[in-house]
């Protein structure tokens, strides 16, 4: 019988839950991270259009798993560095909560963005975008061709556009 992409997630829910949060308890260590994001696995599932047929379940709800514990491991990285960056500023130059908060998010976006891309095409990017670097320039720094540092230009941009697009 084929039960409705309700049922199923009731179903994945109920009879997974709890391995699924052993297993992301024993990756992070936490308790309570591992409650989370399990919670964001379904969460996740459930924001899709359709819950797919699962030969292996469980496999499918690990690796939904790991792409969470991957994008939480790097926010906490980029909250580290963000932290570093500003601890020494006084306290009418450090911003403000909500700027932090603002901030933390737009890193996020950008870093989630940049995933996917070549290291090569990706310090591209970074070197125009951000330093204002010419092609020539960076071709220079790189010990690549103008062409080369075009092409990786293109690519990044191209990646870019699919990515907000999607």
């Amino acid at each position: 019988m084929d039960y409705p992409a309700s049922i199923r997630l009731q179903g994945l829910y109920r009879e997974h839950r709890d391995w699924l949060r052993r297993v992301i308890f024993r990756r992070t260590g936490c308790p309570e991270k591992a409650a989370d994001l399990t919670q964001d696995v379904f969460l996740r599932l459930l924001s899709r259009d359709a819950t797919p047929h699962l030969k292996e379940p469980r496999a499918y709800l690990a690796r939904i798993a790991h792409g969470l514990m991957v994008d939480d491991w790097r926010r906490r990285d980029l909250e580290q560095a963000w932290r570093e960056s500003v601890e020494g500023l006084s306290e009418q130059e450090a911003p403000s909560p909500e700027d932090r908060v603002s901030v933390m998010d737009a890193l996020a976006r950008i870093d989630a963005l940049l995933e996917g891309l070549k290291p090569r095409a990706r310090h591209v990017l970074l070197c125009s975008r951000l330093e204002g670097k010419g092609h020539a320039c960076i071709a220079r720094e790189l010990g690549v061709s103008l062409s080369t540092v075009e092409k990786d230009m293109a690519l990044a941009l191209r990646h870019c556009h699919d990515v907000l697009i999607d």
